[in-house]
């Protein structure tokens, strides 16, 4: 009966023995677990870029066309006159109106009911060069495809040109444009 005795303790010994050394592993795996571990930043979404828009920020919320002919085409097509702003992204002129323009809350109003045009490059229609090749140059077509040279700014050596104090002469022109265009038609 000893032996039973002697056998049974050193089970239990063995069973505890076994309870620790396991506990012991499972210690040490977590603790290596946890040294490798890499600290991972959260991730955070990359800023986009704001997409370039057709109206190059003269009026984001306004529907602009790609080309001359597009806009002639919608022009003919929608009764609608026509505006062509031509301007140079580097053209400190060019930005000060654009600036102005797109703050203008009745251009940007009454500008839903032409159809838009901004180009960075000189114009391929002879037509539209009218007086020179300059810029900023704000030119009217009416749906009938004639450039309104009766529609000038207030400058005799640049007469399609606007500064940003003529912004208001900028607006009541683009009114002609429209009471014009329904006269005519």
């Amino acid at each position: 009966m000893k032996t039973k005795e002697i056998s049974k303790q050193v089970m239990d010994k063995v069973a505890i023995i076994m309870k620790t050394g396991m506990k012991s592993v499972v210690l040490v795996i977590v603790a290596t677990s946890l040294s490798l571990a890499k600290d991972v930043p959260p991730k955070t979404k990359p800023e986009k870029a704001k997409p370039q828009t057709l109206s190059r920020g003269w009026g984001d919320n306004l529907d602009w066309v790609q080309t001359y002919e597009e806009a002639l085409f919608k022009a003919k097509n929608g009764n609608k006159p026509l505006m062509v702003i031509n301007h140079r992204e580097d053209c400190p002129h060019s930005q000060a109106l654009k600036k102005v323009f797109s703050d203008h809350k009745g251009i940007q109003k009454i500008a839903e009911s032409f159809v838009l045009l901004n180009v960075i490059h000189d114009p391929t229609d002879k037509n539209l060069v009218l007086d020179g090749q300059y810029v900023p140059k704000i030119v009217f077509v009416d749906p009938s495809l004639v450039v309104r040279a009766d529609i000038p700014g207030k400058y005799s050596n640049h007469r399609y040109t606007y500064e940003p104090d003529d912004i208001d002469l900028l607006y009541e022109n683009m009114k002609k444009a429209q009471i014009l265009l329904k006269t005519e038609l």
